[in-house]
């Protein structure tokens, strides 16, 4: 038997496994032995609601065919019903931007302290090859991959069907070495390494959807779609001043710590108004803010949709990525009053602060540092593949969602540039004081690092539909017509 490399290069076996520490994923190095969820996260986010809904219904079936001993019949129907009609590209987008989050979720720390000290480490995997590799090579550091392939037509559209079954039965790998006593028992702690996080990540589920968690999301779908038209017309026609406290109404809650700063008085000659520099969490962050202060603060945004300016309740400044031309924008800004800026660029889900833009330093020294973060149940409000315009109604469809704003005090003169600081010296300061108070960790990735990673551009979007984003959407409504070319 010939293991074969993801390179293109084959090995023969045993000179593999001389060299090699050769782990199955599923059940030993993730927990979970069985996969069936990952293809319920690629059904949603490769193809949406309908396809997810399918599966689920197919679900006691493979269930079935499971306890019958029939799990390779369970996990070809699976793959099928997941992949077929599927776009190769699209599948790959997913593989790289959403499971790894949950891969690493799943990880059996104890089996990944062994396969780790390994030099050379392969990955045998019963799932289709292309949505764990990513995962696998990046996170886990695995040099080969081993896994069934899909079959893909001229079109590059995924059949359902793969060409062979090298990870089904693989006779060197089991799940015994998951219970190898010296699993148990290392102590081997100078070669343990954590593997690489998963910083950035997208798609609209915030758990794994296992078969119950789907049904709660199912059921709960038609609910919060109702549930977030009401909160977001309440927001739009009631006083700002309120809305914290009717939001608790409609199971909302905003948390504030910290002493908000009072109204700054109306800008003349040398005076301006405070600039609240925010960690960035989701689209809502400034309208939160504007809400917990009561009245409305202008936003500077960049790249968001005309769909959610319209929705905004409070105006927005849209910048243009031109140095010269946005300082003095916000320089205008600041001379009539309060003004709310987001120096990150994009939004992070997880604990980590992005690199911070200096050009706020640059404009003024009364900088009021907030940290701001979310809690959310079901539903992401974030998004770098899908749809932004969605992400304020994904946040208020969300049973119980919780934001929490912490105010600290205005940074002293002599922290400011007016001080003789560099502009990077106190972009870094406020990155650090508000990374402390979320208990976060500070980074030098960007906004185009992260655009990079979850969808293979730099984050800039057209404010109208581009050719392609019609022609993508077009292609999800695509029925199985070309599957079996």
């Amino acid at each position: 038997m010939e293991c074969k490399d993801t390179t293109g290069d084959t090995k023969d076996e045993a000179q593999l496994m001389e060299s090699s520490f050769v782990s199955e994923l599923e059940g030993t190095l993730l927990k979970d032995p069985n996969s069936f969820s990952y293809f319920m996260l690629v059904a949603f986010e490769a193809s949406g609601l309908i396809r997810f809904t399918l599966l689920l219904l197919v679900w006691p079936l493979i269930f079935l065919l499971d306890m019958l001993g029939m799990g390779d019949v369970g996990l070809k129907l699976t793959i099928f019903v997941t992949l077929a009609g599927i776009r190769e590209s699209e599948i790959e987008s997913v593989a790289r931007a959403v499971l790894p989050k949950f891969y690493m979720d799943d990880l059996n720390i104890e089996a990944w302290r062994v396969f780790s000290s390994y030099n050379r480490r392969v990955v045998v995997t019963k799932t289709p090859r292309v949505m764990v590799e990513r995962f696998v090579k990046e996170h886990l550091r695995a040099e080969v991959v081993i896994g069934s392939e899909l079959v893909v037509n001229r079109f590059g559209f995924a059949t359902g069907f793969v060409r062979d079954e090298v990870a089904s039965s693989p006779s060197f790998v089991g799940k015994e070495q998951l219970h190898h006593p010296f699993i148990g028992n290392w102590k081997n702690d100078k070669q343990f390494v954590l593997p690489g996080p998963v910083i950035f990540h997208d798609g609209r589920l915030v758990k794994r959807p296992t078969p119950f968690t789907a049904l709660l999301i199912l059921l709960w779908f038609p609910v919060g779609i109702i549930l977030a038209t009401i909160r977001i017309l309440v927001g739009l026609m009631l006083p700002m001043s309120i809305i914290p406290y009717i939001a608790q109404l409609f199971g909302g809650r905003i948390i504030v710590k910290g002493k908000p700063p009072p109204p700054s008085l109306a800008a003349s000659g040398t005076n301006t108004g405070v600039l609240f520099v925010c960690t960035h969490r989701t689209l809502m962050d400034p309208v939160v803010l504007a809400t917990v202060l009561g009245r409305k603060i202008p936003a500077v945004t960049y790249s968001i949709s005309r769909f959610s300016e319209i929705l905004s309740p409070i105006p927005t400044v849209r910048l243009t990525r031109i140095r010269d031309v946005d300082a003095e924008m916000i320089k205008r800004e600041l001379t009539k009053g309060d003004l709310v800026v987001c120096p990150e660029g994009t939004t992070c889900r997880e604990p980590f602060l992005l690199r911070f833009s200096a050009l706020f330093a640059e404009l003024t020294d009364q900088i009021v540092p907030v940290a701001m973060n979310y809690r959310v149940g079901f539903f992401h409000a974030t998004t770098a593949r899908g749809w932004k315009a969605l992400d304020p109604i994904f946040l208020f469809m969300n049973p119980r969602p919780v934001y929490e704003v912490t105010f600290l005090n205005q940074l002293p003169v002599d922290a400011t540039c007016s001080a003789g600081k560099s502009p990077h010296d106190v972009a870094n300061y406020v990155q650090r004081i508000l990374a402390a108070t979320l208990g976060f960790e500070c980074t030098t990735f960007t906004r185009k690092d992260k655009y990079r990673v979850l969808a293979g551009n730099d984050g800039t979007v057209s404010c109208t539909p581009s050719l392609d984003r019609i022609k993508k959407v077009l292609n999800t409504f695509k029925p199985f017509m070309y599957t079996l070319h």
